[in-house]
């Protein structure tokens, strides 16, 4: 491996011109075809095995153009009365002023009907509530701004008149701006990129060839989209983590080329042994990324398979840009890349002396002399605090997770107030009558079965299809949608189901919004372990063959499970029961949205496993070259640990600059990354790994002989290379150019440039 990559590097560094040629073809090639590819599709969120789905299906084949709920496939919102204390909808005045907001909202281009409440049955019980359902003739997203302005005008009417008046639905829920967060993240990236490498350029190398390869993968993503039927969110997980690793593989190569440049090798044959060490890390770490992301296929979530495999096909492209772009650009720029004392040392031919101490070398040894309690300490912390995850409560975030700000939120509010907790969350009942002898009588004697059950309110008249087999009614529960008793209620629909159809001799399902998420909840609550079990063994296999040891990948995925345990435990203290909530800006708790920890799980998954392969493999390296197991790893931290941090702030960084979003789930998706991160690169990486490590001793780096036999060898740390490059690159004596155009005259010449 590693003599193929040392090769592949040196052949980018002398063909720089060609290498560069080709990713920016690809770039404008993607580019291009991303713009004159059809529009993707609108995202569908479907969930296959449950009962939820199968009723939409049901629906969708015998109630064409009809969703769920029941409404047309346009978008559709709920203007929602609230007369004054003491006074009702009903008096004459407000009913008044409702009729003349409903009137011109039913004039509001793109809007097909707005309901009148007092004709429609949408008035409270209690006179102090009323909503006008208003159908549009396009989806939400499609809605103009002239007709979100219109809208708000006849809101506005009605709120001057003396009524409370808010509109719920996505009509008006203002969307999250893209691109704001994704700059700050590149801007602290930059800064701590200049921070630790002390040049313009190679702060700037790891930035650009990350652009490059996330603008690729996401460029074809997006032209693949209508072939493939993705949706548009389907990109957003690719370009997250395509930045990241993107960032954190390039930092990894320049930084050991940077290395080999201060012992004394070619630019040349630096760009060969980095590309070959560090970028054996690289495709290794990227393998188990890839695994993490592929994983996401066992869920069953079609939404999350898509996602997953885009992801995975843009860190492998992540991975191709790091060990052919890098060091082509490193042809570009052998010394610009340097420190500027190294570059002084370079024109000196002075070298610097090596194995100089560092804040990474200091912090190893301190782990190193008290690894015991070290250990303890750090595994302590973070049993404690992934205690709260076995409280996890998993669910959908609907309006009312919003702040109390917006008027999709207030609006959830008055008609809970109004019309009961349940009126926000009805559960849709499909009867398929179709074996019935009288499918009507069927229906209506289901439909009083259900009504009858605890904890359901009412009702609704029925709907049947144009054959007459099948309807579809509401049953309103008697609690919120994300109460535990509307889960306990669903579960006992379905468990009296067989009684119910012997009654009636016709079956039905329970669906709707609110049966739909609890549906997910349950299959990926289901799924998450079986996920964590394939990408940890997967990993396990992968690593076991990177280092030929048992006990080192066998600590990187327990380290690696503890983290996400202590990044659940966060999440639920802050999200579920409050804990710094209005620090952090979170103004409503609740339950974790269900696919945000399998997909925190394989973003995670994904950066734990760079940094333990980059910090480890340096470890084993030194290891390798004949230092005692306590040293390697001072040695090994004094190489990478700085890199490693550097890589690790800039996620954090990115990640924490979600929390200010407005959006509680997206609050949510910011700090549980951010801390995630923060827990796995600098207590389990950087804390628990040296000192495992250091108590393991040589045992870390054994395996039984009959695994070592059957295991094949990778050399991943360049053992080989050392032995064949050092010798031959210090014997370098031309100065090195300082433009492309010198570069190219010494490689014409097979001069060996410095």
């Amino acid at each position: 491996m590693a003599v193929f990559l040392d090769r592949l590097g040196r052949l980018a560094f002398r063909r720089r011109r060609r290498v560069l040629l080709m990713w920016v073809v690809a770039l404008v090639a993607a580019g291009t075809a991303s713009v004159l590819a059809p529009a993707a599709p609108d995202g569908s969120y479907s969930m296959p095995g449950t009962e939820s789905q199968r009723a939409f299906d049901l629906i969708e084949q015998r109630f064409p153009g009809v969703s769920v709920g029941g409404s047309a496939e346009g978008a559709s919102a709920k203007v929602v009365f609230v007369a004054p204390d003491g006074q009702k909808v009903t008096d004459q005045r407000n009913r008044s002023v409702i009729g003349e907001v409903v009137g011109r909202v039913g004039k509001v281009d793109q809007v097909v009907r707005a309901a009148d409440p007092f004709q429609a049955d949408a008035v409270s019980g209690d006179g102090s509530t009323a909503y006008a359902t208003v159908t549009f003739e396009v989806k939400a997203k499609d809605v103009s701004d002239a007709a979100k302005q219109a809208l708000e005008k006849a809101v506005e009417e009605g709120r001057d008149a003396g009524l409370t008046v808010e509109v719920g639905g996505s009509v008006l829920a203002s969307q999250p701006s893209g691109g704001v967060t994704e700059l700050v993240g590149v801007v602290v990236a930059a800064v701590v990129l200049l921070i630790t490498f002390a040049s313009l350029a190679a702060a700037g190398l790891p930035l650009l060839t990350a652009l490059i390869g996330v603008g690729i993968g996401t460029a074809t993503i997006l032209a693949l989209s209508s072939a493939l039927g993705l949706s548009s969110a389907t990109s957003t997980l690719a370009l997250m983590l395509g930045l990241a690793v993107g960032i954190d593989y390039a930092m990894f190569i320049v930084s050991r080329y940077r290395e080999e440049r201060a012992r004394g090798l070619a630019p040349e044959g630096a760009a060969g042994v980095a590309v070959g060490t560090a970028g054996s890390s690289v495709v290794f770490a990227g393998l188990t990324v890839v695994i993490g992301l592929a994983g996401l296929s066992v869920v069953g979530i079609p939404t999350l398979t898509q996602m997953g495999l885009a992801a995975a096909g843009t860190v492998a492209l992540s991975v191709l840009v790091a060990v052919t772009l890098i060091p082509a650009m490193l042809g570009v720029f052998p010394r610009a890349v340097l420190a500027r004392s190294a570059r002084r040392a370079a024109r000196a031919d002075a070298r610097p002396v090596p194995g100089r101490p560092n804040m990474g070398s200091r912090w190893a040894g301190l782990v190193v002399r008290r690894s015991l309690p070290v250990l303890l300490v750090a595994v302590a912390a973070l049993g404690v605090i992934a205690l709260p995850a076995a409280k996890l409560h998993l669910g959908t975030a609907g309006d009312e997770s919003k702040p109390t700000s917006t008027t999709e939120r207030r609006a959830y509010d008055d008609l809970a107030k109004g019309f009961g907790p349940g009126f926000n969350g009805p559960l849709t009942i499909v009867v398929d009558a179709k074996s019935a002898k009288d499918p009507k009588a069927a229906v209506k004697a289901t439909a009083r079965e259900i009504g009858a059950v605890d904890g359901v309110v009412s009702v609704s008249a029925a709907s049947f299809n144009k054959a007459g087999d099948t309807a579809i009614f509401t049953a309103t529960p008697t609690t919120a949608p994300d109460d535990e008793r509307t889960i306990d209620l669903i579960h006992t629909l379905r468990g009296d189901r067989p009684a119910i159809e012997k009654a009636t001799d016709a079956t039905f399902m329970v669906s709707g919004s609110t049966a739909g998420n609890i549906d997910s909840d349950q299959k990926v609550q289901g799924a998450l372990v079986p996920y964590l079990g394939l990408v940890v063994g997967l990993a396990f296999l992968l690593l076991l063959i990177v280092f030929r040891s048992v006990l080192v990948p066998l600590k990187a995925a327990l380290g690696f499970l503890l983290s996400v345990l202590a990044a659940l435990g966060a999440v639920v203290v802050v999200f579920q029961w409050g804990w710094l909530a209005g620090l952090l800006g979170v103004d409503q708790t609740g339950p974790v949205m269900n696919t945000m920890p399998i997909v925190m799980v394989g973003i995670v998954f994904g950066l734990a496993m760079d940094y333990e392969v980059f910090l480890v493999t340096r470890i084993r390296e030194a290891h390798l070259q004949g230092e005692r197991p306590g040293q390697a790893i001072v040695s090994g931290f004094r190489h990478s640990a700085r890199v490693v941090v550097a890589a690790a702030v800039i996620m954090i960084s990115v990640f924490s600059g979600f929390i200010g979003v407005g959006e509680t789930l997206i609050k949510m998706i910011g700090f549980g990354m951010a801390i995630a991160v923060l827990f796995d690169a600098f207590v389990v990486r950087m804390t628990i790994v040296p000192a495992v490590l250091a108590l393991l001793g040589e045992r870390a780096w054994t395996m039984p002989h009959w695994l070592e036999r059957i295991v094949p060898h990778v050399d991943v740390e360049g053992h080989a290379l050392t032995r064949d490059t050092v010798g031959t690159a210090d014997t370098a004596e031309t100065a090195e150019p300082t433009d492309t155009a010198t570069a190219d005259e010494a490689e014409r010449r097979d001069v060996p440039v410095r």
